[in-house]
This record gives structure tokens, sequence and C-alpha cells, in this order.
């Protein structure tokens, strides 16, 4: 019944309490609320008498305020990186790359050394729900890939490797060489508190600086939108506030009232 269902949204907005993050968020509690509409369209479907699922709305959500860094602070989070030996090297490099191309950090740490054409500058990478897309490397990630090539000696696969814990042996294959997320993440937390970025940052907050760089630099968003590797327009539409602040800068460059 109707009663029920505000029963329900009630319990997940006041008295739903996850065991790790406490409370819901607006956005998490209409996962819930999908889901059961779903459950509904299939009662529905099975000519049971339930209410209607569209009578299940979905609560508002605030429009969500992506993150990202400005090319200044960019700017400081890759000198941050000492760069004397293979470790510094590897990790500028990684920062650059994932500027470079707006990879999820799940698909940085799975990428080989074969997969990466240095001559080309451009790669394939398999994303969420298997979807296939090119990715780009700028002169800079090129460079830099190039400098952490010529420093390695060794014959292992991942295009990124970990130099810490236990040394090379015929005991360890190609998979315990890789470089892991966390590994990463700590890595750039560690970078951005050196270069006094105030703002707490990971390995997506690049993907959304990587973004918003091509969007402000005039790219198109269906473009953003193929290399972000979204399925779906609606993905890429958060970051529709960057086009707007654009095309205000646009309007008052170039139109006549403005003059």
């Amino acid at each position: 019944t109707e009663e029920m269902i505000r029963g329900f949204r009630l319990y997940l907005s006041h008295n739903y309490k996850n065991p790790y993050k406490g409370e819901l968020k607006r956005q998490t509690q209409n996962y819930f609320l999908v889901a059961l509409r779903s459950f509904f369209k299939y009662l529905t479907r099975q000519k049971l008498k339930v209410i209607s699922p569209e009578m299940i709305e979905l609560g508002k959500t605030r429009d969500r305020n992506l993150r990202h860094l400005t090319k200044e602070q960019m700017q400081r989070l890759f000198q941050a990186v000492e760069t004397s030996d293979i470790i510094g090297i590897r990790n500028r490099t990684i920062l650059e790359v994932l500027f470079s191309t707006g990879l999820r950090v799940s698909e940085l740490v799975g990428l080989n050394r074969d997969q990466v054409n240095l001559r080309t500058c451009e790669f394939g990478v398999i994303g969420k729900g298997g979807k296939a897309r090119v990715v780009f490397l700028s002169k800079n990630a090129k460079d830099w890939l190039q400098k952490y090539f010529d420093k390695r000696n060794d014959p292992y696969r991942p295009l990124f490797l970990r130099y810490s814990g236990p040394k090379a042996n015929d005991e360890l294959n190609d998979e315990k060489q890789r470089l892991s997320v966390r590994s990463i993440e700590r890595m750039i937390e560690k970078y951005r508190v050196m270069a006094g970025i105030p703002i707490r940052i990971g390995p997506h907050i690049l993907r959304h600086s990587y973004a918003t760089d091509l969007l402000y630099n005039g790219a198109d968003i269906r473009s953003v939108q193929e290399m972000l590797g979204h399925k779906n327009i609606a993905t890429t539409q958060i970051y529709t506030h960057i086009t707007n602040a654009r095309l205000k800068d646009v309007h008052e460059k170039f139109h006549s009232g403005n003059k």
C-alpha cells in the first residue's frame, strides 16, 4: 500500500544505519527505491495486483559538485614528486598518465607494458561493463613513460611495478609485482600534502580534472563521454556546469550586446 511505501521511505531516511558509513545519503536512498520500483514492475508483469511502480517517487538530490584540480594545482602536484630514482619517475609517470587519459585507477593498474604504444600515443582499454575505448597520451605523459621504460631493467609485463616488499625471485610472478590501487591512492595523498593542496584527492579527482580540462578548452561533451568511457550521456552531464561557465565566457566575449 501507499502507506507502507511511505513507511519504507521514512525508514531509509531516519532509521536505516549503514554499519560502516552511518546514515544513507539521498542518492543511496534512491537506489533502494529504484530497486523497489523494478520489483513492482516484475510483480505487475506477473499479473499480481500491486500499486503502480510510478507511485514510488524518488527523492530530490542536490546537484553533484564535482571536485577537480586547477591547472596551477596540477602543476604543484606534479612538481611535488622527487624524480631522482625509479620510484619517483614511476610516480610522476602515473600522475601524468592519469591526467592525460582520464583512466580509472582500476584500469591503470591493469595495464601491461605491451598495451601502450608510444609511437601512436594511443592505446585501448576495457572499462566498466566490458566497454572498450581508446585513450590518448599527451606529450608530457609520453615523455615520462619513455623515461620510466628507460629506467626499467626487468622482465615483468605490468606497466607499473611495486618496488617495496619481497624482492623478485622465481616464486613471484608478474601479478605479484603489479602496483596496487591502494598504493596509488596513498601515493597521491602523500603528494597532495606535499603540494599544499587543501582538498583531499584521489585518482578519481584526476579523472574529473582531465574531463574539466578538456571541456574548458573547447571539447564537446559527446567526445568527453567517449573518452571517459561513459555508457550514457547522462553520466557525463555532471560536467555541464563547466560547459555552462565556458559558454558564458564565449557569450561575454562575442555577443554584440556586450560590446
